[in-house]
């Protein structure tokens, strides 16, 4: 079954306009969500409650949006004064440079939609598309929707084009912001980790290698209350044991033989890595004899 588009608009460069339709790369209906209801199993309504009018209910005819200032001081706006701040939709996708893809860092990327050609519109798509990938850019370009601005990158995917909608520069943090400690790895646990890189590497993404296993759970207990089962917490998992040294840990976890079996400068083989101590438990007090 084909996708349903989510919207339509146009992707305008230089005089070119390519009419489009827009679909989600999501698919919000796979996750699994709750309803809050009363335990008779009645829907629940929300309501705003006015705490400094004795938790009066306060009707969305009665309602404005403020913006908090400072402390406690607001400054207040109804709908007429927010639809007018808002971006009047154009539909237009526009264009304003092409850059190369890997220029534009990872923690910029907010959402995937895929673009689609609308009527008449297939020679001009594909024509973008194919520039894209033979000169290696995608274009960014800004989008107004919902009574918003976006900053948007037009970039091939396939056979087809991606929109990737962007944060803001003042929506990133940057990296540098994050402390990052002032110590440094050992060379050999450097090499240690890249053994272990090397022994669990693929050349290829296959995301259908991982299931989401508490939607799995969830999913299973739902049917199971459905048929009238309880559902019975399991006992918990065993803690497993902590391995402090780092070299300890690289070393325990490669595979037999992966750390290369060298012998030491002193001719004779490498020392085994000492199995992990368990978790310290405290000791059992002794019973003390009574007198008789």
């Amino acid at each position: 079954m084909a996708p349903r588009a989510v919207g339509t608009a146009s992707i305008a460069f230089g005089l070119v306009n390519i009419p489009v339709k827009l679909f989600s790369a999501a698919n919000p209906s796979s996750s699994v969500s709750f309803r809050l209801l009363s335990k008779d199993g009645h829907k629940l309504k929300q309501q705003y409650v006015d705490p400094k009018d004795d938790d009066r209910v306060v009707p969305r005819s009665e309602m404005v949006k403020g913006y908090e200032f400072a402390k406690d001081q607001y400054v207040l706006f109804d709908e007429a004064e927010l639809k007018e701040l808002q971006e009047k939709a154009t539909g237009a996708i526009e264009i304003q440079e092409f850059v190369p893809e890997d220029k534009v860092p990872k923690v910029y990327y907010a959402k995937t939609y895929y673009l689609g050609p609308d009527k008449g519109g297939d020679r001009a798509f594909k024509l973008l598309g194919q520039a894209m990938r033979t000169t290696g850019r995608c274009g960014l370009a800004t989008y107004a929707a919902r009574g918003k601005m976006y900053l948007v990158l037009i970039a091939p995917m396939a056979d087809g084009i991606a929109m990737y909608q962007l944060h803001y520069a003042d929506e990133v943090v940057g990296i540098d912001e994050v402390p990052l400690g002032d110590a440094e790895p050992k060379e050999a646990e450097v090499g240690l980790a890249i053994q272990l890189i090397d022994q669990i590497a693929s050349e290829t993404f296959d995301p259908k290698k991982y299931r989401d296993e508490v939607k799995i759970r969830v999913e299973a207990a739902i049917q199971r209350k459905i048929e009238g089962e309880s559902i019975v917490e399991s006992s918990a998992e065993p803690e497993k044991a902590q391995i402090i040294d780092l070299m300890q840990a690289l070393k325990a976890s490669l595979q037999p033989g992966e750390d290369g079996g060298e012998a030491s400068e002193g001719g004779g083989a490498e020392e085994a890595v000492p199995e992990p101590e368990p978790v310290d438990k405290p000791k059992p007090k002794r019973k003390t004899k009574r007198a008789k």
